[in-house]
């Protein structure tokens, strides 16, 4: 990424009529309305979610109609400035799984490995691709949201997969939105088993190594928020954190790196404090080199007229559900006027803390990158005592010409950090 790239600002598009169902009675003018609401944030993308059975319901039937609304919704962004990420493989939300009638039950068939699967599953993504590949305000495709929960524990019904099976099909995804928009951003994105979970399918390298750009989603009540407190330096610096450890694995001493989702979940960040988190967090990722944006989760609060919900997923928005701009969203607007025309140039990070995770392709010791565990745990003691640190793989330690080009200084292990 060059470092006179504007940083990007952008917000999760949470319709706040009918939530994501909404596509099943899409309303042009609620939705620009909603994006005017989030335009006036200041912000200059979003991230936009199909949901696959509405669009797909039979694997040789992508409805017509719903592309078109789809590119519709895309239009109606370019008109408030917005550009527009497309998520295709919808998939999981707000912890209900959507997946189409045609890969489970009587159809169950593995979402990762089963050709005919595979062959319905790259269609629909080129065919989305392609219908919005001439749009100027199209960033590209991510393949899906946090897919690889599908493919193993804790998932109450997983596809489980090997590391191998996963690169397959990540690649052969990735190629299909290629074909259908060549030239655009078109990445992946896991939840952090990825990056904390021993034996998970999908892997640090495949996040770091796969597609334009990686993905990082930090969320703070996956144990560390209830270890450090919502004011917790390990709490505040977790996007930061995942940034960070993602370099470890990166080839590109300077690929790009987005935050694509972050968000202040009640309770263990009450909503009294969730400006304070909000600034905390934002502030802290863009002390990280090679951010290619934020995109904080969501634009709209979920309406309380919808049940079944996690509670934590009813106050998410930067925007109540009639729109109106909540604290998070005034220090969310505060941040990207202050940033507006100015370049994003950190200082390198000299220091880098050793991860030793075993085999570095699928890292069968990555819960030591997890909260509690040696590399989580000292990054975070690093960072309290004003240390800004980033990782390195063990492999790669004492690597010369690797170290130069991150320009690291110094490094250390875990087990020297008191």
């Amino acid at each position: 990424m060059s470092t006179s790239s504007p940083l990007r600002f952008g917000a999760n598009y949470t319709p706040s009529q009918g939530w994501f169902h909404h596509w099943l009675d899409f309303d042009l003018d609620a939705v620009r309305a909603d994006l005017d609401s989030i335009a006036g944030l200041g912000l200059d993308h979003i991230r936009v979610f199909p949901l696959w059975p509405l669009f797909q319901p039979n694997r040789t039937l992508i409805r017509p109609r719903a592309v078109e609304q789809l590119v519709q919704l895309a239009d109606a962004a370019a008109e408030r400035g917005l550009d527009v990420n497309v998520d295709g493989l919808q998939g999981h939300l707000s912890s209900f799984d959507f997946l189409p009638a045609w890969t489970g039950t009587w159809h169950r068939r593995n979402l990762f490995t089963d050709p005919d699967v595979l062959s319905g599953q790259a269609e629909y993504l080129r065919t989305l691709a392609a219908a919005l590949a001439d749009r100027p305000n199209f960033i590209g495709m991510t393949l899906g949201n946090e897919i690889n929960q599908f493919s193993g524990d804790p998932h109450p019904d997983p596809d489980r997969i090997t590391p191998e099976q996963a690169d397959a099909w990540l690649t052969r995804m990735l190629a299909a939105c290629e074909e259908g928009a060549p030239g655009k951003l078109h990445l992946h994105a896991e939840y952090d088993a990825a990056w904390y979970q021993d034996g998970h399918a999908f892997t640090p390298a495949q996040a770091a190594r796969r597609g334009a750009v990686t993905a990082v989603h930090s969320w703070v009540f996956n144990g560390t928020a209830q270890r450090h407190g919502r004011t917790g330096t390990a709490t505040e610096h977790h996007a930061a954190y995942l940034i960070e450890l993602s370099k470890a694995w990166a080839l590109d001493p300077h690929r790009p790196v987005w935050l694509q989702e972050v968000g202040a979940p009640a309770p263990l960040i009450p909503a009294e404090h969730a400006a304070a988190f909000t600034q905390a967090t934002v502030a802290n990722a863009l002390d990280c080199e090679d951010v290619w944006g934020v995109t904080w989760w969501c634009s709209h609060d979920v309406s309380r007229s919808l049940a079944d919900f996690p509670e934590l997923e009813y106050s998410l928005g930067l925007l109540t559900n009639d729109r109106r701009v909540k604290p998070a969203g005034l220090t969310i607007a505060r941040i990207v006027e202050e940033w507006r025309g100015r370049t994003h140039r950190p200082a390198p990070r000299t220091t880098a803390l050793v991860v030793d995770t075993g085999d570095d392709e699928t890292a069968p010791r990555r819960s030591v990158c997890a909260p509690g565990g040696a590399v989580f745990e000292a990054f975070a003691r690093l960072t309290a005592d004003g240390v800004r640190s980033t990782t390195v793989l063990a492999s790669r330690a004492s690597d010369r010409d690797h170290l130069a080009a991150r320009g690291i200084t110094k490094v250390v292990t875990p087990e020297e950090v008191h």
